[in-house]
């Protein structure tokens, strides 16, 4: 719509909000998960570890997160490219290290990627079920 303001960066608020959906579809799942939330230039924003997560689990969500913003896309949708004679093979070890399997989503407003949720901690179902829960409420909050 002409004159409509998008967002420009997911806003602190934006970001707990996302965490906390995220946690309680965790929560409903019974699953310990960590979250972590970018900015629109792959920043850590804000993050959260749910008491008993894995610790390997802290770096993959961030990383999750970060592969989401980088390339918008969800980071699970790299990994067809990334296997074996495809045309992104090691493409996990740039950037500072990406991952390359479910649990990363963009976020985007208008078109527009502003940031992006990191979910591991268990199946790469459930991972990708507790971002979709964090991405699903962005979306809520921005379109009220």
């Amino acid at each position: 719509m002409p004159g409509t303001a998008t967002l420009s960066d997911v806003t602190q608020e934006l970001a707990d909000t996302i965490t906390a959906a995220s946690v309680r579809k965790a929560r409903e799942l019974d699953l310990l998960m960590n979250v972590a939330v970018v900015d629109v230039g792959g920043n850590l924003k804000t993050f959260t570890r749910m008491d008993g997560a894995w610790l390997g689990s802290i770096d993959i969500s961030i990383k999750k997160a970060r592969t989401a913003r980088l390339f918008d896309m969800g980071s699970g949708d790299l990994g067809p490219m990334a296997q074996p004679g495809q045309p992104l093979y090691h493409i996990e070890f740039s950037n500072g290290g990406l991952i390359t399997f479910p649990g990363g989503l963009p976020l985007g407003d208008g078109g527009q990627t502003v940031g992006a949720v990191g979910v591991s901690g268990s199946t790469v179902d459930n991972d990708l079920a507790v971002a979709q829960a964090g991405a699903a409420a962005f979306d809520t909050a921005v379109a009220q």
